[in-house]
């Protein structure tokens, strides 16, 4: 095998120039530690990099020159952009981050791959926005494409005409690490995330199509539904969890979806533990395809039964819905947030669920997340047209064909009691003030 060295893949890069690294695991840890540890500080004049939910802190971002328009905030794009690093947020959902690529024409692609076999190598733990634009640059002899290969990434598959892979041949650069890709462990939920995983596991039945992300409900689902007595479940998510892992493991998935993806859990990324990566190699009960279709809403609403299980930061009493930010500063990412909670509605038995603890501690003050009119300055994410059903551990609010009065009613009631009755006379304003 002819492996470059970092040294040759950091020179390719010019001191004006563009570079695009996927979403979180997808992201070649070791290329972009190097890049930023490299001995030229001034390397670059104008360095800019397009990347989305960063896995790790990395030098190159706090570089002179160095531009980092993200289209999802984590722990490390907050921290860069609140220590002075020049980070911006590009206001995109996950499926448009494809024509945003194919828009700003990156040189210089990076990613993360598992190692060579039979010639190729495998996307491992992303397919996401990437695909079309990989093909995009094997195909231009101006453009450069990085893939940077650990053992410690799983092999995994594509399905139909996708491929999920790279010939070798194809790459400029292939570069060995021994990175582990990042250990996303599970959150312990709180009383009031436990009882409302409780009210949403009453909207799963046997034969449903899943949907989760990361945090303490949709754990507390999964493990609820892992340890239950139903099962016959199938998998379409945008990410792959070590929650969606266990129910797998329990029995539970048989992935009779009633699509050309039956047979199989369809994502388009996985993080989480360490066991999840393990389990993930070679491993054909999962596969991989470009975001463009997983987060499609059409296709979401072919699967039999299809519940999608969301969160959010807060949302009004017409049902706009903030899922990103706090006081209009980012705070993470549109991401697929709309896409699944919309996809179920165009379905007769899909079920949406946006589930939201019905208070925070902000500066040691108890507000409440169910509010009577958004903040000035609130940015939406998702729109009041598209909610379902929302749960907060009062309850659940099924507010899909109520009038604007009618689900500003449903929602106080469901609000905190501390908070209730002041929601419930703004509600019997709702909407003549």
């Amino acid at each position: 095998m002819n492996w470059s060295s970092m040294e040759s893949a950091v020179a390719a890069m010019r001191p004006i120039d563009t570079l695009a690294v996927p979403l979180g695991p997808g992201a070649p840890g070791a290329f972009l530690h190097f890049l930023g540890n490299d001995t030229e500080p001034e390397r670059f004049t104008d360095l800019k990099v397009f990347s989305a939910l960063l896995p790790d802190l990395y030098a190159i971002f706090a570089r002179p020159g160095v531009h980092l328009k993200s289209g999802f905030f984590g722990p490390a794009e907050r921290f860069l952009r609140d220590t002075g690093a020049d980070v911006d947020f590009v206001p995109a959902d996950f499926r448009r981050f494809e024509p945003t690529l194919a828009h700003l024409k990156p040189r210089v692609l990076a990613l993360a791959a598992s190692m060579p076999v039979d010639g190729r190598v495998s996307l491992s733990l992303h397919a996401g926005a990437f695909t079309k634009e990989i093909s995009s640059v094997i195909s231009d002899p101006d453009r450069v494409l990085i893939v940077e290969c650990s053992p410690n990434f799983p092999r995994t598959f594509g399905a139909g005409t996708y491929e999920h892979s790279i010939d070798i041949e194809d790459i400029d650069f292939l570069l060995l690490s021994d990175r582990v890709a990042l250990n996303l462990a599970d959150v312990p939920a709180s009383e009031a995330e436990s009882q409302i995983a409780d009210i949403a596991v009453t909207y799963i039945h046997d034969g449903c199509t899943l949907q989760t992300g990361i945090g303490g409900i949709p754990t507390q689902v999964a493990t609820k539904l892992a340890a239950g007595s139903g099962g016959d479940y199938g998998v379409h998510s945008e990410m792959f969890t070590t929650g969606l892992m266990r129910l797998h493991l329990a029995g539970k998935v048989t992935n009779r979806k009633g699509t050309e993806f039956d047979g199989f859990s369809v994502t388009t990324f996985a993080a989480g533990e360490p066991d999840l990566y393990t389990w993930l190699h070679e491993n054909h009960d999962v596969r991989f395809m470009p975001v463009g279709i997983v987060n499609s809403p059409e296709v979401i609403s072919r699967n039999r039964n299809m519940v999608s299980i969301n969160g959010a930061m807060a949302i009004d009493l017409s049902g706009q819905v903030i899922a990103d930010s706090i006081n209009g500063k980012q705070f993470s990412g549109i991401g697929g947030h709309e896409d699944f909670v919309s996809g179920p509605g165009l379905s007769t038995h899909g079920r949406s669920l946006l589930c939201v603890p019905s208070t925070s501690i902000v500066n040691g003050v108890v507000i409440s997340r169910i509010l009577g009119r958004m903040p000035e300055g609130s940015v939406v994410t998702t729109p009041r047209h598209q909610v379902d059903v929302v749960i907060t551990e009062y309850g659940a609010a099924e507010i899909a064909g109520l009038s604007i009065a009618e689900r500003a009613h449903a929602l106080a009631a469901i609000s905190h009691p501390d908070f209730r009755q002041q929601l419930l006379s703004t509600a019997d304003v709702w909407p003549s003030d």
